[in-house]
């Protein structure tokens, strides 16, 4: 990792920390307020460790894109939990390739940037 990437990593961890030292549920509510904090710390902690011992820039790049997609998502949505997909069923399949693992290749090629880890951890 290069000097820059790592800068820009903690750059991000640490802006998610003082988010969420600023975050207002948008229910207004105390409680959904402390769950959505300790929510957002625990993804973070979580993720942060598990990509520490990355190598590759491609992965690392990603992850900062992802990181940087969830902020903005949270911020703009005033949610701090990944928005789900909603696909119709075997909706992106060509006409002749209906099958069952094409349906499931192209559920996972479809995915956002924003939940690649979220399957991982949850």
């Amino acid at each position: 990792m290069t000097t820059a990437t790592r800068q820009e990593v903690l750059s991000l961890y640490r802006s998610i920390f003082r988010l969420s030292r600023k975050w207002q549920a948008a229910s207004g509510q105390m409680e959904d307020t402390m769950e959505e904090k300790h929510y957002m710390l625990n993804e973070a902690r979580t993720l942060f460790r598990k990509n520490k011992n990355l190598t590759d820039t491609d992965l690392i790049k990603q992850c900062i894109d992802e990181c940087k997609a969830r902020i903005e998502i949270g911020l703009h949505y005033q949610i701090p939990y990944p928005r789900p997909i909603h696909l119709p069923p075997m909706g992106l399949t060509p006409l002749r390739g209906r099958g069952l693992r094409t349906q499931e290749k192209l559920r996972k090629l479809s995915k956002p940037v924003y939940l690649k880890s979220h399957d991982e951890v949850s």
